[in-house]
């Protein structure tokens, strides 16, 4: 196992050095929506927790943290994705222990933007009907335990992008380890590689067009041309992050989190989070996502300025140890009105 994560860690590293800090690849890149986290817990340390986020939610950033998952996980996310556009993101999400040491786990994540006209050359303001572009992204994934110390995971998942006559569809692959030590389990390493995959191309009857030709001696001819669209690459990234449990009694307890993204097709970004728990029933968060010239509105490359929180609340449920949690974050965005992310939690 020491060989393998080796090999693994060599392998993550050597990538990311060949896919980040490339400026003239910026803006290349399609299925973005990759990019987007959809659950609520992560979202409100601003993507800072890949070592220390466990169950359904550590899909996103570090699969590894799947193995965590005691016996049933269910999670459902609604995010008000920049208020103002009217587009919403719905997830969900479910792991189940296989084994003794390892989880199963399944998460569907649809990115919907609401009815758009339908226009056309000879129709521009509309008027025949309207249709709803759609961003669904379906993975499936597996943990395992390898020790008491390390963990590791792999994710498949299939990209669904399509309005009513143009789709285009593809496959990405995440692999993620996280190392555990200390006394009290409390310090965390982990790094992953997300996105990886074949390019996607647009297909579909709205690249095709139709026109007629003269043939000079007064006849016409109909013409179908049939347009063929670029590939494009999917938004490849490499995370390393670190997390350390300050735990002050029984009940109480600190979670620093530290993280590094080297993008491939983006600027790299550095993120910090802290969450306090108490009781394991309530729980605050803050984060701050950084990146180069964030706070400057002329040059700054993404719509988030780098605060993020959030909290959770957490019951039980009978007397078979389950737990519902609400979750909500919050995500500062400028421009629109941020990003507002609810989640529901059920531990069985």
């Amino acid at each position: 196992m020491k060989r393998l994560s080796i090999i693994f860690f060599a392998v993550v590293l050597g990538t990311g050095v060949s896919l980040a800090g490339n400026p003239d690849r910026a803006g290349s890149a399609g299925a973005s929506q990759l990019l987007i986290n959809p659950w609520a817990r992560n979202s409100a340390l601003a993507n800072s927790a890949m070592a220390s986020v466990t169950g359904v939610e550590a899909g996103f950033a570090n699969v590894a943290g799947l193995a965590f998952v005691k016996k049933t996980e269910l999670v459902f996310s609604n995010n008000q994705y920049l208020v103002g556009t009217g587009i919403k993101i719905n997830s969900f999400g479910l792991g189940q222990k296989v084994g003794e040491t390892g989880v199963l786990g399944i998460s569907v994540s649809n990115m919907n933007f609401g009815d758009i006209q339908i226009t056309e050359n000879d129709l521009p303001e509309g008027g025949i009907g309207s249709y709803s572009p759609s961003y669904t992204n379906i993975g499936l994934s597996y943990a395992k335990g390898f020790s008491n110390s390390i963990y590791a995971g792999i994710t498949a998942r299939l990209i669904t992008e399509a309005i009513y006559n143009v789709r285009a569809q593809g496959m990405a692959f995440d692999a993620g380890i996280r190392y555990v030590t200390g006394e009290k389990d409390n310090v965390r390493f982990g790094i992953s590689l997300r996105n990886v995959g074949p390019p996607m191309r647009f297909r579909g009857d709205g690249l095709s067009i139709d026109g007629t030709l003269s043939t000079g001696s007064g006849n016409t001819l109909s013409l179908n041309v049939d347009q063929r669209a670029e590939k494009f690459e999917l938004p490849s990234m490499v995370n390393v992050g670190f997390a350390y449990d300050f735990n002050f009694s029984e009940k109480s307890k600190l979670t620093g989190n530290l993280q590094f993204t080297s993008n491939s097709f983006t600027r790299d970004q550095f993120a910090l989070g802290a969450e306090y728990s108490f009781n394991n029933r309530f729980i605050l968060r803050a984060g701050y996502q950084y990146e180069t010239n964030v706070t400057n509105e002329e040059e700054r490359t993404t719509v988030f300025t780098g605060p993020a929180g959030g909290f959770t609340v957490q019951i039980p449920a009978g007397k078979n140890g389950t737990i519902i949690g609400f979750d909500y974050s919050y995500r500062v965005t400028n421009p629109f009105a941020g990003v507002h992310a609810l989640g529901l939690h059920v531990d069985i």
